[in-house]
């Protein structure tokens, strides 16, 4: 067995790149001589530290920790460092287990969406109030209304996701409702749930006249034109601007026959 190796036998050795050891090297863990030509040279001593730093990081420890057990080993470190290790490993598996409830409520959500949506049926709906998080913005188009989204996240820390949520939506401009666009919005938001306590908007409890559809957005035209009608029809007030709720849209497939989406317009009673 040969004293010193060269970085590029080490690298091979342990199937780590160049440019990581001297990263280690960087950060003070290891400390490599370097021969006559300034070519680095790796002791005996460096291989068990590799051996170790390989264990370590395979474990899931920072590099801020490994160092720090590197220049003070003993058998009471050790210990400290692998019950420190444990309780890093608790706490991940609590995080994927909140990961995992996530994924499954969002499952369940996309489900309940085609089990249980009445599709082109116009109904007077009593909704409750509804908490929200909103951001006024033009939207003419999908990537407009993606964007706005995007910001809505980054105001608010990402607090809600984007998969397999069906409480996104979009407000109509009603000017352009009046004149037969219903292509324009003005605003995005995303309800949230009853106990929510970072949210700017209420949708207050009331009378909806409400219809869920599926397939093309192109469609509301036609749907929205029923609903007004049924409106009419029924000597109903709006009381507000009408929302789309998207359900089901491109994030969850790319199939607009999948889309399903609900339209809502406030009523005064």
């Amino acid at each position: 067995m040969k004293d010193y190796y060269k970085i590029g036998e080490i690298s091979e050795m342990y199937d780590i790149s160049r440019d990581s050891l001297m990263y280690y090297e960087k950060l003070g863990i290891i400390s490599p001589s370097r021969d006559d030509n300034g070519y680095r040279l790796y002791s005996i001593s460096d291989i068990w530290r590799l051996n170790l730093i390989k264990e370590l990081k395979s474990l899931g420890f920072s590099f801020k920790m490994i160092k720090e057990y590197l220049e003070n080993r003993d058998l009471n470190s050790t210990n400290k460092l692998l019950k420190n290790g444990i309780t890093l490993l608790d706490d991940q598996i609590l995080r994927l287990l909140k990961q995992k409830e996530n994924m499954r409520k969002r499952m369940e959500s996309i489900e309940n969406t085609e089990k249980n949506s009445n599709l082109n049926s116009i109904e007077l709906a009593y909704l409750k109030r509804r908490k929200g998080l909103i951001l006024n913005g033009q939207i003419k188009k999908d990537e407009d209304f993606d964007l706005l989204i995007q910001k809505l996240q980054k105001n608010h820390n990402n607090k809600f996701g984007i998969l397999g949520n069906n409480n996104l939506g979009s407000v109509f401009n009603m000017d352009s409702l009046k004149k037969g666009i219903t292509t324009d919005y003005e605003s995005v938001f995303c309800l949230l749930k009853d106990e929510a306590e970072d949210y700017n908007i209420v949708f207050e409890e009331g009378y909806y006249v409400t219809l869920t559809y599926s397939g093309d957005y192109v469609n509301n035209k036609e749907h929205i034109g029923h609903m007004f009608d049924f409106i009419e029809e029924n000597k109903l007030i709006i009381a507000g601007n009408p929302m789309e709720i998207y359900k089901i849209d491109i994030h969850e497939t790319e199939n607009k026959e999948e889309f399903i989406t609900e339209i809502q317009i406030p009523i005064k009673c």
